[in-house]
């Protein structure tokens, strides 16, 4: 089992505006750009699939930026990394706003995903180094929770600058909001103590002593890949339950409007759909966090994906608006209760030695599930149909359920807690 961090944090109150501030700001910017990202290429000349490919690179730039958001992170520091991340952000923004082209704009989306890959790994590693076990579920679920919100109310933002000028004007907008995180990434302190991030990203060169002591010469930060290998069986057992987790997740996103799309819903009403089962998820992070930390993680992680495959079974049987809202339902609160489980998981399984590279990797494993589940999707379709897919899908979701039983008390910390 891994070493837990002694850290000392007794209320998310007390890291509530360092913790959770900059990840408020920074999703509120995102979700006010995303929803124009289509609509920009379109404006520049590319195709509907082009301008498909355009928004998927945001993806692609944070399965890229994962293992090297790692070794960032752990050469730099996680708050400078965030603060990196969040300058790193907005000028993407200003890229993509500025664009005369689709290449240009390709490549502004793409940094736009590698600096939320960035951003998300040193909010990631924050927290798993200043918050105790007993605590953890709760503030990454929060932080969790905190991005949805965010990504739920930038939209808003976006469409009223959108409606007062242009198009690009939600631009201006999502940059507003990236320097914002950035000045207040750079006005709060580091509650993370400098000894314990030391510990946290580096190796000693010449070895230990018995007693666990450096020897030699100054530490310097473990390579990605050797903290990776060191840790191999981890992400080989748990972490194929989170490639499972990520890409129902994933799925649930691709089936859904595709379904209403073919029972001959309109565009308002799948947004109503994805509204109400957004809410769903949403009001649900914090019970997931507290419940996490209570009855362990795997009381949370199973009932997620059990849940959260029914829905998806039940997706077939939905031929009408009232059936569809039903099972939005039913997939919104799926993924609710399992707020916080991928970034929970991942810091229950960080060594204390190599965290943040650990983390990139970890990281890495999600994004690539997130990738492979509406590809799956896709296959499905085109093989068998789109309401057998959602059936297959649903039984990955079970499948994962499975596999997370198996492994995920091994490496819950709070599970010597609760048996005492």
């Amino acid at each position: 089992m891994p070493v837990v961090s002694d850290a000392t944090v007794t209320s998310l109150r007390e890291i509530a505006v360092p913790a959770y501030g900059p990840t408020a700001l920074a999703s509120v910017g995102t979700g006010a750009v995303t929803p124009i990202l289509a609509l920009t290429a379109l404006d520049l000349g590319a195709s509907t699939e082009t301008a498909a490919v355009v928004v998927a690179l945001v993806g692609v730039g944070m399965v890229l930026g994962d293992l090297p958001a790692g070794a960032l992170a752990a050469r730099i520091g996680e708050r400078r990394a965030l603060l990196f991340a969040a300058l790193a952000e907005g000028i993407g923004m200003v890229g993509a706003g500025l664009a005369r082209s689709v290449l240009t704009l390709a490549v502004a989306v793409l940094v736009m995903g590698v600096a939320g890959s960035v951003f998300g790994l040193a909010r990631h590693t924050y927290l798993t180094e200043v918050v105790p076990a007993g605590l953890r579920a709760r503030a990454l679920s929060t932080l969790g929770g905190v991005h949805r919100v965010g990504i739920f109310l930038g939209p808003f933002l976006g469409a009223a600058a959108v409606s007062l000028w242009s198009t690009r004007a939600a631009y201006a907008v999502g940059v507003t909001f990236a320097v914002l995180a950035a000045v207040l990434v750079a006005l709060t302190p580091d509650l993370a103590r400098p000894e314990a991030q030391r510990a946290a990203r580096h190796t000693p060169v010449g070895g230990v002593t018995g007693s666990g002591v450096a020897v030699g010469a100054v530490a310097r930060p473990a390579s990605v890949a050797s903290v990776l290998r060191a840790h191999r069986r981890v992400l080989t057992t748990l972490g194929l339950g989170v490639l499972a987790v990520a890409a129902a997740r994933a799925a649930r996103n691709a089936i859904v409007p595709l379904w209403a799309e073919s029972i001959g819903l309109d565009a308002a009403s799948t947004s109503l759909v994805f509204g109400i089962s957004g809410a769903a998820d949403m009001l649900l992070f914090y019970p997931a966090g507290w419940a996490m930390d209570r009855f362990g993680r795997v009381h949370v992680a199973v009932p997620s994906m059990l849940v959260l495959g029914v829905g998806m079974a039940l997706i077939p049987l939905a031929g009408s608006f009232t059936g569809l809202v039903v099972v939005g339902l039913i997939l919104g609160v799926g993924n609710g209760i399992g707020s916080g489980i991928l970034m929970t998981l991942g810091a229950d399984a960080s060594p204390v030695e190599g965290r943040a590279q650990f983390l990139g990797g970890w990281r890495l494993m999600g994004d690539l599930g997130w990738a492979a589940g509406p590809a799956l999707v896709s296959l499905a379709a085109a093989v068998l149909s789109l309401g057998a897919a959602a059936v297959l899908m649903g039984g990955l979701a079970w499948m994962g359920a499975a596999w997370l039983r198996i492994w995920v008390p091994r490496y819950d910390p709070t599970r010597a807690r609760r048996e005492t």
